[in-house]
């Protein structure tokens, strides 16, 4: 009895373990479809010979601006904030001017006195010269009273020049934005004391994000190839889904070398920024389009397998593959021209 019950266990789970098998392996219940080959046809496209390279926005020559003091004094007012748009002649800070106000009053008033002394002094060589007129005095006595006067003339202009240049020292008290853009950076804050010297000291930057350029690090290699003019596109890290475009500005003439790699600076001027911002510093992909050629048939590079120095894809035709030789031009990104033995529409093989 006790062997018949064992025999019936062991039926019981080799039948547990066949309909088991038989689920997972029935379509759609665990077990794997079998896929066909991932396939591509065959379409026109412009192909272009590119030079692909790495870079950095700059702001162009005069889009970034340093701001500083032509005077001493103590910042009053800060009238801009890092992150500010600010226009062409703005006023973006102040410095207390009571000082240059006080040199301005001791100009007008020390003009005030030699325009006093220049009318007296002309009024005395008045009264002398119709005495000379009467050989009442002598030479040496009107001479005397016209070099008087061409002294407090000449005292006179220097009083005015004084004046003058205390206005500009007045002026100089507000800082003016030189040019429109937005505040880069902050190096002073109100209550600070400057103090001017040779070299102005810098209260902001200003710079232009409408005056961008991409500065491209292009290898030893491929330099020959680029020129002015040349058609180029970039991205940028933070836009992963947008692609700016651009055109060759100037080739610097002196290499950068790094790590014993020789690179040379290529200037792309920012033709079209979609609308978005971008800002120094920021890296840049570039592609340099060489030469395009418009229209041509093309089909995914992974589609091409080469064997034996010749290039073959296959072609996938009313269920059956058949391998074709072909002949192939320029690659693109990951497209590859073809020059003979496709024809557009047909289905490749995209080769895993």
């Amino acid at each position: 009895m006790k062997k018949r019950t064992t025999w019936i266990i062991a039926f019981i789970l080799v039948l547990a373990g066949l309909a088991v098998a038989a689920f997972v392996l029935l379509p759609g219940r665990g077990g794997k479809e079998e896929q066909g080959p991932k396939t591509a046809r065959v379409v026109r496209r412009d192909i272009g010979s590119t030079v692909i390279s790495t870079g950095i926005i700059k702001p162009m020559v005069g889009a970034e601006v340093k701001v500083g003091s032509r005077v001493s004094g103590v910042v009053r007012k800060l009238r801009a904030q890092i992150g500010d748009r600010v226009a062409a002649g703005q006023v973006i800070a102040e410095l207390d001017d009571a000082e240059l106000r006080a040199k301005a009053g001791q100009a007008a008033a020390a003009l005030a006195k030699a325009e006093a002394d220049l009318d007296l002094t002309r009024l005395n060589a008045g009264r002398l010269g119709s005495l000379f007129e009467k050989e009442l005095i002598s030479v040496q006595e009107w001479d005397q009273a016209q070099s008087a006067v061409k002294v407090a003339e000449a005292q006179r202009e220097q009083a005015l020049a004084n004046v003058e240049s205390a206005k500009v020292q007045l002026e100089y008290a507000r800082i003016y934005a030189p040019v429109g853009g937005v505040i880069a950076s902050i190096s002073t804050q109100e209550g600070e004391t400057v103090a001017a010297s040779f070299a102005a000291p810098t209260f902001v930057n200003i710079i232009d994000l409408e005056r961008l350029e991409v500065q491209a690090f292009v290898d030893e290699t491929d330099i020959g190839r680029i020129r002015e003019g040349l058609e180029a596109v970039f991205t940028v890290d933070t836009y992963p889904d947008a692609e700016f475009r651009g055109r060759v500005q100037a080739i610097y003439p002196k290499a950068v070398i790094q790590d014993n790699v020789v690179n040379y600076i290529v200037t792309v001027e920012i033709t079209d920024n979609q609308g978005r911002i971008l800002r120094p510093e920021m890296t840049a992909n570039v592609t340099f389009f060489l030469e395009v050629r418009p229209n041509a048939l093309a089909v995914p590079a992974a589609a091409i397998v080469r064997s034996g120095g010749e290039r073959f894809v296959t072609v996938l035709i009313d269920g059956r593959t058949e391998r074709r030789t072909v002949k192939t031009g320029w690659r693109d990104g990951g497209y590859m021209e073809i020059l003979e033995g496709l024809a557009e529409g047909e289905t490749v093989v995209i080769v895993e």
